[in-house]
């Protein structure tokens, strides 16, 4: 943890912290009220998609809105990359999409997960990339933002069953959050280097002719940085120079990836009535996200074990001596590579400027276990916040069972039922990821995509299946995953790692709207303060290491004990 670390990761959380509450606050106009300058333009779209803009949707109405949207996205998704070589748009004439991996890339666009077991610049035209994998951008992360709303009105009205509607909510997070957020990033993004174009993919003499991929680069950068989705244009993501040429560029998509979750926060504590609330959720979520992206840097600073072996040494900068910089762009360095990786998998979002299966042992355990955690430290734009509040609900009733008081939040009693919904939320994602790399490792067809050898290849399945059922998209590459197996299993535990939990806080969101609010008493336990944040954090790391250490121990921890 070198000076150049902790400096960029002050400026980064000032500058966060600055940004996010007025974003917030306007999130929260924009959603929840509407500007009305532009509602002749909203009821033009109602009407035109026959949605009865004025009806309160309860739970049920709700979660089949969201899954009906989005598995006719999905549809759309996997039609335009299987028929995409009949079709214009498509400079190096790119054939279709092989079926497994078009539904598996399709599942992982709309659940906002955007793995890619493929090469952008080989696979997708630029028909695909825009129509099919930017507008599910677009759409995956307006999802989360509305299943948060969904949650938050159950916590703030009392005694009703209307819990907003899904296509008011989709239309305005869409047009007044999203897409003004992304234009001003591409602009910015463009004037950094970032390419923006239809050209023909240019072949240059350099030795031998080498293919540079063109396209409209600098749009789907700006929305899979703010909407937490993490899908690269190109292979090489955002190490790619095309998609993040500078150090200012890599700064503001850090900051972007962070941004809307952060401001949600605010959001929430709007929405409730009480801004403590949500600075409370927001202090947790730093606490954890600051220690593991110093674990991570920690780590990163050491040379690599092998490397060391064989009597090599780093000459990457006064600012890492020895360090490890094996799969790091020298553009950016350790500080700035560890801090990306640190935030990607904090947030849900999966875009990499350098290759986390390159880390030491104990710095890639960083970034995989703050996805197993829940993607909560932070998390999804929308889906990272609705999961801390999962969390926040069974810590709260994990002090009740302690004081021996009905457990409450919001002045909401938590009773069997909500505990059962939060109970699936939690757990739902562990089960995938662990019943998936136990089939990965069982099966031949699993263990045929490892690359690496012992506990480092087991720690590549494990990684992937983390990812995939927390949504994440991010990987340790070494794992051949784009195989009709992995393909098909990843995007299960893509699909029931998004829309099972979402179903679960719809009908918690129900439960909770029908309840009358309860005035604090004596015995109400607080839920702003600083042991709130305490118990909080402490839950989220309780639930990871019962679930994960045995796992952990058989990858990184065995690997980092080997060297």
């Amino acid at each position: 943890m070198t000076p150049s670390f902790w400096g960029l990761m002050a400026l980064y959380l000032a500058i966060l912290f600055a940004l996010a509450p007025v974003l917030g606050r306007y999130i929260k106009y924009v959603v929840q009220d509407g500007p009305a300058w532009l509602q002749p333009v909203e009821r033009a779209l109602y009407r035109l998609a026959g949605v009865p803009a004025d009806s309160q949707m309860n739970w049920r109405q709700y979660a089949m809105a969201v899954l009906a949207f989005n598995i006719l996205g999905a549809i759309a998704v996997y039609a335009l990359q299987r028929l995409q070589g009949a079709l214009p748009l498509n400079p190096a004439g790119l054939g279709a999409v092989s079926p497994d991996s078009a539904l598996n890339t399709a599942i992982s666009f709309v659940s906002n997960t955007n793995w890619q077991g493929y090469s952008g610049e080989a696979t997708m035209s630029y028909l695909t990339q825009m129509t099919a994998l930017s507008v599910q951008n677009f759409l995956s992360a307006a999802t989360g933002i509305a299943v948060l709303f969904a949650l938050m009105r159950g916590m703030a009205r009392s005694a009703t069953t209307g819990l907003g509607n899904f296509w008011v909510d989709i239309v305005r997070i869409t047009l007044y959050v999203l897409l003004p957020l992304s234009l001003c990033l591409a602009v910015v993004l463009v004037s950094q280097g970032v390419i923006q174009n239809f050209s023909d993919y240019l072949v240059v003499q350099a030795g031998e002719p080498q293919t540079l991929a063109m396209g409209p680069v600098a749009s789907q950068e700006a929305i899979k940085i703010l909407g937490t989705n993490g899908g690269g244009f190109f292979n090489a993501n955002s190490a790619h120079p095309f998609e993040n040429p500078t150090a200012l560029s890599n700064f503001l998509q850090m900051l972007g990836i962070f941004l809307i979750p952060a401001a949600l926060c605010f959001t929430f504590g709007a929405m409730v009535g009480s801004r403590k609330q949500g600075v409370a959720i927001l202090m947790a979520m730093t606490i954890l996200f600051v220690g593991f992206a110093a674990m991570t840097a920690h780590f990163e600073q050491q040379p690599n074990a092998m490397l060391a072996h064989a009597a090599v040494t780093s000459t990457a900068g006064p600012d890492m001596p020895g360090g490890n910089m094996e799969g790091k762009e020298s553009r950016f360095g350790i500080a700035a590579t560890t801090l990306f990786a640190t935030i990607t998998t904090a947030a849900s979002c999966g875009a990499v400027n350098g290759m986390h299966d390159s880390f030491n042992p104990m710095g890639g355990l960083g970034p995989l276990l703050l996805m197993q955690l829940g993607e909560v430290v932070f998390g999804g734009v929308g889906s990272g916040l609705y999961g801390m509040l999962a969390f926040a609900i069974l810590a709260v009733f994990i002090a009740g069972l302690m004081i021996g008081r009905t457990p409450e939040f919001l002045g909401k009693k938590i009773e069997a039922f909500d505990m059962k919904m939060v109970t699936v939320v939690i757990l739902v994602t562990p089960l995938l990821v662990l019943l998936g790399t136990s089939l990965s490792v069982l099966l031949q067809a699993g263990r045929a995509g490892v690359l690496n050898p012992a506990a480092h290849g087991f720690s590549e399945i494990l990684y992937a299946l983390s990812s995939a059922a927390n949504n994440n998209g991010s990987a340790f590459a070494g794992l051949s995953a784009n195989t009709p197996f992995y393909n098909v299993l990843l995007g299960l535990a893509m699909w029931f790692g998004r829309f099972v939990p979402i179903v679960a806080l719809l009908a918690l969101a129900g439960s909770l709207a029908a309840k009358p609010r309860t005035p604090a008493g004596a015995g109400t336990m607080p839920t702003a303060g600083p042991i709130f944040v305490v118990l909080l954090i402490g839950t989220v790391l309780l639930v990871g290491a019962l679930t994960y250490i045995p796992a952990l121990a058989l990858g990184p921890i065995a690997e980092h004990l080997q060297f």
